[in-house]
């Protein structure tokens, strides 16, 4: 749940291989590749600005009472962004021709992002925790939002040697949709002040009203005027997935739950993107770098898309609503209005109890959204990133120290990263790069590349335990094609 899944920043200034070009198209690997089918390029990453990658797995899972435990609800922020991110490379290869290296590629993505607010989980906790809470309760949990783009690329790459000094790059990428969702709570507030089962109880004992009088009449009245129960629900959802249903219960108008077919999946929309990159070697042992990668849009079909709203499904219980026919004046007709009023309150009440007191992280039966026909098409972005970067080489250029700058436009906030490393590159087929990122990571991970032969491995975040706040791994594998391209510039 943190950074950019779609390469590995510790690849960056590692010559002998081709994954850097994820990163800058400009950037050419010291020989040709083909990767494996589906193995040859696997990225996985998790991260959060706040959360452990246990913490992360038990939010996605919903399970259990993990936001009742005080250690996580001591490192939460009052707003935790959380993503997971992941790509494979389905079938790819490089190759050199004159000046020129060609690249081709199709692969899948897919990044999911969202921000929790602590408050929300204070509200869980304290619901959870007491269980008349809902009853006097004042919770603000609006601006939760998710975000997921699932799409396949069919890419085309060309990067060219200029000169001694400069290389450029592009990679042009026809976009297939498989699936997008934007899921925004945008006001979720509630506030009541409700009486407890044993006055409920005390206002039905016919024992209890025939004690009554002008005075004790006057002071219920104030009293029940006093009580109110509000709910306010302002969500959105637009979904363009093929095999995406939402649920709904028998005898509910609203979703009750998001169910996959996969045998219903497909491609839901189109859509284009491109890749940018240069690399300027400034003198022997200094180069700089840039990119700017996923320029691009997809469009996704209004026959794959479904809309649905939260605008009207609030609550609003005013006291005075419970007051008709309770008059000092009338003591025998007031007892009689009591007893029917406290009948439709507490009716009322368990009704609001129901909508509030779920307890889970997306709880449908408080945000009751309900569909509605789209009416046209919608498009979306695709999380761009820019790249920039510098390096020193020392010994003929076998050992080189390089600092790296990365900002990924996802959803729902840009994730920036600053990367150092150390690459010791003696042979094509043999790198080794060690570094360290800063940001996403909080400073308390580092990363390793190794390519021995077709293998690379790498991390820009190891895993350090359950409590790391960024984790991610790339795996790939593939067989080198061509020479060595001769006066090649890193």
């Amino acid at each position: 749940l943190s950074a950019n899944a779609q390469f590995l920043r510790t690849s960056y200034f590692m010559e002998g291989t081709h994954y850097r070009q994820q990163l800058n198209p400009a950037l050419t690997p010291t020989k040709g590749y083909f990767n494996l089918p589906v193995i040859g390029a696997v990225n996985a990453t998790v991260g959060s600005t706040s959360l452990g990658y246990q913490d992360i797995i038990d939010i996605i899972d919903d399970g259990d009472d993990f936001y009742t435990k005080p250690d996580f609800m001591n490192r939460l922020k009052d707003n935790n962004k959380l993503n997971v991110n992941f790509s494979t490379e389905i079938l790819s290869a490089g190759w050199y021709k004159g000046k020129n290296f060609w690249s081709f590629n199709i692969g899948l993505r897919t990044d999911i992002g969202a921000n929790l607010t602590k408050s929300m989980f204070t509200f869980l906790n304290e619901m959870d925790g007491i269980e008349d809470n809902w009853r006097n309760s004042n919770y603000d949990i609006s601006n939760q939002q998710l975000n997921i783009n699932a799409y396949a690329e069919v890419g085309l790459g060309l990067s060219r040697q200029i000169n001694s000094r400069l290389t450029v790059g592009a990679r042009v990428k026809a976009l297939l949709g498989i699936g997008n969702m934007d899921l925004k709570l945008n006001n979720v507030a509630m506030n009541a002040s409700l009486p407890s089962d044993a006055r409920i109880s005390q206002l039905q004992d016919p024992a209890y009203l025939s004690g009554l009088g002008v005075d004790d009449i006057t002071k219920l009245r104030s009293e029940i005027e006093s009580y109110h129960a509000n709910l306010a629900v302002d969500a959105h959802l637009e979904s363009s997935f093929k095999g995406l249903n939402l649920k709904k219960e028998d005898g509910q108008d609203y979703i009750s739950d998001f169910e996959f077919e996969s045998k219903d999946m497909g491609i839901a929309g189109y859509g284009f993107g491109i890749d940018l990159g240069a690399s300027y070697k400034i003198m022997d042992n200094l180069t700089v770098s840039a990119s700017i990668l996923d320029l691009g849009f997809i469009s996704w079909s209004k026959s794959s898309t479904q809309i649905a709203n939260a605008k009207a499904a609030g609550i609003d219980m005013k006291g005075s609503d419970y007051t008709s026919g309770i008059d000092p004046n009338d003591i025998p007709g007031s007892i009689t209005a009591i007893e029917n009023n406290i009948k439709n309150l507490q009716t009322d009440a368990n009704g609001y109890m129901e909508r509030v007191s779920g307890g889970d992280v997306l709880d449908y039966d408080m945000l009751q959204l309900r569909t509605e026909e789209a009416s046209k098409s919608r498009k979306s972005r695709l999380a761009s990133t820019l790249v920039l970067g510098a390096e020193y080489g020392f010994f003929n250029n076998k050992l080189a120290v390089g600092a790296l700058s990365t900002t990924r436009f996802v959803q729902p906030d840009a994730l920036t990263e600053l990367t150092f490393s150390a690459n010791y590159r003696p042979k094509s087929w043999f790198n080794v790069a060690l570094s360290y990122s800063v940001i996403q990571s909080a400073g308390k991970s580092f990363g390793l590349g190794l390519k021995l032969g077709p293998v690379f491995v790498g991390t820009d975040y190891m895993f350090l335990g359950k409590n790391s706040n960024s984790v991610n791994g790339f795996v790939g594998v593939s067989i080198p094609l061509g020479g060595r391209k001769a006066n090649k510039e890193g």
